[in-house]
């Protein structure tokens, strides 16, 4: 295999906690729910950028951030704090105000934000209703989500930092367009997606948002803590438009799921290998390879030499 991993941590294993869903799945839904509103906010307020990157969060040493959000002429920037367990609102001018992480209703973190965001002179109006969920409940009707489980919070955050690491070094590997290493809220999953440069065929009945996001070729690598029907998380690959035959590729470690459409890689798998750096990586790598080989991606031009 092509591109072996470098500069990997002999003792990474002990970095990966686990993450049973069923331990934590109604602390799952609530913070679900918080992401998107926080998420909803940075979207409203910032420039259309290529397939909806700016509405998305990132990683950092303590949970996940908007970055910094245009207002007028201040900014103004959202985090999430899996530590402290604060929701920490920060101004370019300055102020710093906060919400606690606890178990409160969506509707009441929902109220409680907007009037903290207001008090410091920034209005926003957001689509206040989910989206990519069954039966949405408008944010402020939303009372049945109302869970926060601290430990599982900082143990799902602790799992994206490791998959950050690793999907950064990953992303190293190519010089064509690739997006960054973020957190969708929609889908609640941690991605990077690698472009070939070349437009995709629209997709029949596509709505706007799928129409932005899939306007040209990808192969997309992330984590996703599972839900509904798939009852543990795992790590994913994708290839779109899927080339024929994809489905039958040899890949180590993983398998492709029917179901999803999808190469998978139970996240258990990478926490109980030897070195989830290397299980991790062989997985993105080998995925990847198979699906730019059969879409015939310009390999030679589009990945770091040696």
């Amino acid at each position: 295999m092509s591109n072996p991993s470098t500069n990997v941590a002999p003792t990474s294993a002990g970095a990966w906690p686990s993450l049973p869903l069923k331990e934590w799945q109604d602390t799952y839904a609530t913070l679900h729910m918080w992401t998107q509103i926080v998420g909803k906010i940075r979207l409203t307020q910032t420039p259309l950028e290529n397939h909806w990157w700016n509405s998305v969060l990132y990683v950092t040493s303590r949970g996940l951030t908007t970055s910094p959000i245009p207002y007028g002429i201040r900014t103004f920037e959202i985090v999430f704090d899996f530590i402290d367990h604060r929701l920490l609102i920060q101004t370019s001018d300055g102020v710093i105000k906060s919400l606690a992480l606890e178990p409160r209703p969506v509707a009441e973190f929902y109220r409680e934000l907007l009037e903290t965001l207001s008090s410091l002179a920034i209005e926003v109006h957001i689509h206040a209703k989910p989206d990519e969920v069954a039966e949405p409940i408008p944010f402020a009707e939303d009372h049945k989500h109302a869970s926060y489980d601290a430990e599982y919070a900082n143990r799902f955050w602790r799992i994206l930092v490791q998959a950050d690491r690793v999907f950064k070094q990953f992303r190293s590997r190519f010089i064509g367009k690739c997006s960054p290493v973020h957190f969708f809220w929609g889908s609640f999953d941690l991605a990077v997606t690698r472009f070939s440069g070349r437009p995709a065929p629209e997709r029949p009945g596509a709505d706007a948002i799928t129409r932005e996001a899939y306007s040209h070729e990808v192969i997309s690598h992330g984590f996703w803590p599972g839900g509904g029907a798939v009852e543990s998380p795992l790590f994913y690959s994708y290839t779109a438009p899927a080339p024929a035959g994809l489905d039958k590729e040899p890949i180590h470690p993983g398998s492709y799921s029917a179901d999803m459409s999808e190469f998978i890689l139970p996240y258990d798998y990478v926490l109980q290998s030897a070195s989830p750096d290397e299980s991790l990586l062989e997985f993105m790598q080998s995925t990847y390879e198979a699906g730019a080989r059969l879409a015939a991606w310009d390999r030679a031009a589009l990945e770091r030499a040696e």
